[in-house]
């Protein structure tokens, strides 16, 4: 287990539930806080206006995580998806990391990161679905696929809980308080 003495910030949700606006606000909002970041996320999809990915190619990111270069690593909806390992050293130095990741990895990161908070974004059904059809994103596949997955969460509960259902800058400001460990209510 790496040396941690920051704090790992997991926020998790279905599509459509608002993770990356939220996460974009609190950045914002902590520009000019050296110590916490928001690692940009390596993707095998182009980035988008509302991501903060680095996009790479599925053979690029093969030859990455043979290099082991990758903290966390995941796929979904025909994606990779993968944390840089250089979170780590932030960790070591006492920063707080917030990066949006899946549900899937929560177990692993908790079993390698000592100090792990899990924040959960979700928002009612037919909210994901008018967010999703909203966004028409042509990477993000069918809408009822990415509606109807679901992610056994039994071993991996979250430590709090949005419901992301109105202004989004109300949730920003909880989510804020969560990453600056202002509130952190167990779900």
């Amino acid at each position: 287990m790496p040396a941690t003495a920051g704090r790992l910030v997991l926020i998790v949700g279905p599509s459509g539930a608002g993770k990356d606006t939220l996460i974009n606000l609190a950045q914002a909002a902590c520009a000019h806080d050296n110590g916490i970041v928001f690692p940009r996320r390596v993707v095998t999809r182009q980035a988008s206006e509302h991501e903060a990915n680095d996009s790479v190619s599925p053979e690029q990111f093969e030859l990455a995580l043979a290099r082991d270069a990758f903290a966390l690593h995941w796929d979904a909806h025909g994606l990779r998806y993968g944390v840089p390992r250089a979170i780590d050293d932030d960790l070591a130095a006492g920063r707080i990391v917030v990066v949006n990741v899946s549900r899937t990895v929560i177990a692993p990161a908790r079993q390698s990161y000592g100090n792990v908070t899990v924040v959960l974004i979700t928002a009612p059904p037919d909210v994901l679905a008018s967010r999703l059809a909203l966004r028409q994103r042509a990477s993000d596949g069918r809408l009822d696929a990415r509606l109807g997955r679901t992610v056994d969460m039994s071993s991996a509960s979250p430590d709090v809980t949005i419901s992301n259902i109105g202004g989004a800058e109300d949730h920003a400001r909880d989510l804020l308080a969560i990453i600056r460990g202002d509130q952190i209510d167990r779900a």
